[in-house]
């Protein structure tokens, strides 16, 4: 188990599902008190029954909507009002799997869904990031992860608007590291493979993550396990050195 994490306060956002239940759940099992939260309230609720059950008053759950600036203050408020402090964001929301996304050309992309796609991808990464770094600057210490995407580095086709969206999650990192260095808080990033994360998926989701595997070095389906342990890492006193960082983890399919 990577030390170090015991006892501190992490928010993680889209974790009712997916890579952030398995973040949240990572971070509990290292011994760390979580914020689970999600736009869906009853999937987060579960996600830190399942926690609690396991390491009694160790989660709390919230309904929060990341484009929404005034819920984003109200999940900062939530978390300082139970735990006193804010150590660690997770920034995992984003429209990709469980909320539905058009995955085709240029052409076929309604403007009202790219809207959408970046007042949640980039605008809510924006305001978690704005509603907890009061708390993190009065402190003198941080720690933000913000999730990029592997279609970044391969320029997937289709879904432009997600893969655009997720470009500026790595430039967001790359500044923000710069502005908030001076108050000892690191800002890095992941930037995940294609993972089978969703909860009940399709024959045609299966086969969309199995797709990738021939071109990784490591040949298998990555699971959101599989993100843990550098998320757990980027969060540690083990990389206290190390900010505006991107970590591709991809099983070896793009290399930076």
């Amino acid at each position: 188990m990577i030390q170090g994490l015991k006892d501190k306060v992490v928010i993680v956002t889209g974790a009712g599902h997916g890579i952030g239940r398995a973040y949240s759940r990572g971070f509990a099992d290292a011994g760390a008190r979580v914020a689970v939260t999600d736009i869906d309230g009853p999937a987060a609720e579960k996600v830190a029954s399942e926690i609690s059950g396991k390491a009694e008053g160790r989660a709390i759950s919230a309904r929060v909507d990341v484009a929404d600036e005034a819920s984003t203050k109200q999940m900062a408020k939530t978390v300082l009002d139970r735990f006193g402090r804010i150590d660690i964001l997770v920034n995992n929301a984003a429209i990709f799997a469980t909320i539905p996304m058009n995955r085709g050309g240029i052409e076929t992309i309604d403007p009202a869904e790219w809207d959408r796609m970046m007042a949640v991808n980039l605008k809510g990464l924006f305001f978690c990031c704005r509603a907890v770094l009061p708390t993190m600057r009065a402190q003198k210490s941080g720690k933000i992860v913000n999730i990029a995407s592997g279609t970044v580095l391969s320029g997937s086709l289709g879904r432009i608007h997600y893969v655009t969206s997720k470009a500026g999650v790595i430039g967001f990192t790359r500044t923000l590291a710069r502005e908030v260095g001076g108050d000892n808080i690191q800002v890095n990033c992941i930037a995940p493979g294609s993972t089978l994360s969703e909860d009940n998926p399709t024959e045609e989701i299966l086969r969309m993550r199995q797709a990738p595997v021939q071109g990784r070095s490591l040949k298998r389906v990555q699971k959101p396990e599989d993100l843990v342990g550098a998320m757990l890492f980027l969060c540690s006193p083990l990389s206290d050195f190390m900010t505006g960082q991107t970590v591709s983890i991809d099983g070896g399919q793009n290399f930076l």
